[in-house]
């Protein structure tokens, strides 16, 4: 059966519609003389690149796997986080293509304040913006996980 409409056709029409941030805007809105505290980035690369090249401080890893069950209340992996109305969540991924699609499925949802980071993880660091090793992420990471255990 052949495909008859390719990923960069959907990543084009995903484009579209989501809100793209370039990563200037996402460091800007992060500054540390006036941070945007209802920001938050969501980084949906695989668990492998993480330990490979690392992730940005501060941002959620939300696996692009597991994203539709995280955000879902009725989901049994439903993660409290982002029930949070009050943040604008913009995903990333290695190169932009992931995070356009997952930012409209998220968008087709029913989420409103969701975006995505043009040219993901590689324009962060092609900016020589901070990265954090895995493990720090991690232990980064560790409260809101075991918050959302309990939940």
């Amino acid at each position: 059966m052949p495909i008859t409409r390719g990923f960069r056709r959907l990543v084009d029409d995903a484009l579209l519609e989501v809100i793209t941030y370039s990563v200037d805007q996402i460091i800007e809105r992060r500054s540390r003389d006036r941070p945007d505290i209802s920001l938050q980035l969501v980084d949906i690369r695989d668990v492998r690149e993480l330990e490979r090249e690392g992730s940005i401080p501060g941002a959620l890893h939300a696996p692009r796997g597991m994203l539709e069950f995280w955000v879902d209340p009725e989901s049994p992996y439903f993660k409290s986080i982002f029930a949070d109305e009050d943040k604008e969540f913009v995903l990333f991924c290695g190169g932009g293509w992931r995070s356009a699609l997952a930012a409209k499925t998220l968008q087709d949802m029913g989420m409103t304040k969701i975006a995505h980071m043009d040219g993901g993880f590689t324009a962060w660091r092609a900016a020589q913006a901070e990265v954090i090793s895995y493990q720090h992420h991690r232990s980064e990471s560790a409260k809101p996980a075991a918050q959302d255990a309990n939940d």
